[in-house]
């Protein structure tokens, strides 16, 4: 994880060798490591309201998203038992420090607590990015626990020309992302860091004899990681990282993923030379969100139509009423080949919607 962290220039805080109270774990999944985030920042907040009860302080917490963040993170809330705002995206998609606190403006005011923000470093739709710049001195001014989910896009910031997407970190006090999405590991496999681990197990601790570290007859403490998220079985996650890193080493996968980031800039242009299509969102990453010129229901069917010619998979979404496609790289073996196979085949499938 420490590893994972210097490649990625994450803040000293969330490395074990830096002596503080910071470190990183691998999660089950990300909407483990947004479950995990959310509940610890419940805690914390509950624990500064002593003069009153839990339910108390619960009915009155409010956390925040961007509208544009994965449904998990809605989730997440839902199983916390707390209410959450999905707060609305500027042209870009991105949640704006403007947007976030005018909305936390309005809650004080309504007498509800703030107390968690989730922000995204790519979201799934669009791949769109949150302004870490401008919503962590907020989180910083108005005490709020600021979780950054960045589980794909993030995988990018090894690389030093995307690094800025994360400015803004140090203000955060969780940050994850998913090495399975597009740094070759096989999933599941969700990094999550933490500022102060105390944040984290103090909510989450358990003590069952059989369940305590036996460190005292080898003289090496280790930390002790059930209590760093929901499940208490673990995986040897940690090996199969250590393969990748140690195969590809940081420039290996950096170029891997620049390679990714130039044949989604080729599929952008193919689409941009059909003038029967558009572009939706702005191509930042390996992912492509297109459609065709029309209405909704056109889309749908050419979706329909690619998924029954069972040659390439194509996934959909929908932002601000406009249903459209998209087309991701972030496998290991994709070529500029694949990119104009597949190609071919919305263009074929396209011809057959348009002229039936």
């Amino acid at each position: 994880m420490d590893w994972l962290a210097k490649m990625l220039q994450l803040p000293q805080q969330f490395l074990f060798s830096s002596g503080g109270k910071g470190g990183g774990c691998i999660q089950a999944s990300a909407d483990d490591a947004t479950f995990v985030a959310i509940i610890s920042a419940r805690a914390k907040v509950i624990k500064q309201f002593k003069d009153k009860t839990k339910g108390q302080v619960l009915d009155k917490l409010i956390a925040y998203t961007s509208e544009e963040a994965h449904s998990s993170v809605e989730k997440a809330a839902k199983l916390a038992l707390v209410e959450i705002r999905c707060l609305k995206t500027d042209d870009k998609f991105a949640l704006r420090g403007t947007t976030l606190a005018s909305a936390v403006r309005e809650d004080r005011k309504k007498g509800l607590i703030p107390f968690f923000v989730c922000a995204t470093v790519g979201t799934t739709s669009t791949c769109a990015i949150d302004n870490i710049s401008e919503i962590g001195p907020i989180c910083k001014e108005e005490d709020l626990w600021l979780h950054i989910d960045a589980v794909y896009a993030g995988c990018a910031c090894i690389c030093p020309e995307y690094r800025p997407w994360i400015n803004g970190v140090e203000y955060s006090t969780t940050f994850s992302i998913n090495p399975h999405k597009w740094l070759h590991i096989n999933p599941p496999c969700s990094a999550f860091w933490v500022k102060d681990q105390e944040l984290i197990t103090e909510p989450l601790s358990v003590d069952a004899m059989y369940l305590r570290v036996r460190s005292a007859n080898t003289g090496v403490t280790v930390p002790d990681f059930r209590n760093w998220h929901v499940q208490l079985t673990r995986p040897f996650g940690a090996l199969k990282m250590w393969f990748v890193f140690r195969m590809f080493g940081v420039h290996g996968l950096q170029e891997r993923i620049r390679k990714d980031m130039a044949m989604a800039k080729e599929f952008e242009a193919l689409v941009l030379a059909d003038p029967r299509f558009e572009i939706v969102a702005d191509v930042v990453s390996g992912l492509v969100c297109f459609r065709l010129k029309g209405d909704n229901a056109q889309n749908e069917k050419l979706l329909s139509m690619i998924d029954k010619s069972r040659r390439i998979c194509i996934t959909p979404s929908i932002s601000r009423g406009i249903f459209y496609l998209r087309f991701c790289i972030s496998v290991y073996t994709t070529e500029s080949r694949d990119v104009a196979f597949a190609w071919e085949v919305i263009q074929h499938e396209a011809d057959a919607l348009l002229s039936s």
